[in-house]
């Protein structure tokens, strides 16, 4: 899905400096708000920002977002996750 944000000049120049790519970190902010909210998983969040699973947790704690307390379902889950996703890249 491509989302497109239009934004006065005067806010976009207070949100970033010249050049700065305010789409990407537009993504990282619903990135984060999302896994806070329990919302979207690490894997979720690496295919959102084409990171892998590691440096997606890298990610979330360079932005002082806590890693979840994961339960077994929830690691279950996330393996069932990579597991089709690389099933589906090996082929």
């Amino acid at each position: 899905m491509e989302v497109t944000l239009h934004s006065p000049d005067e806010v976009a120049k207070q949100l970033g400096p010249e050049g700065s790519d305010l789409s990407r970190q537009a993504l990282e902010a619903l990135a984060i708000e999302g896994y806070r909210k329990q919302i979207l998983g690490l894997y979720e969040i690496s295919q959102m920002l084409g990171l892998s699973r590691i440096e997606a947790g890298d990610f979330l704690g360079h932005n002082q977002v806590p890693l979840a307390d994961l339960t077994v379902a929830d690691l279950d889950r996330e393996a069932a996750l990579y597991e089709a996703a690389a099933r589906r890249h090996s082929r």
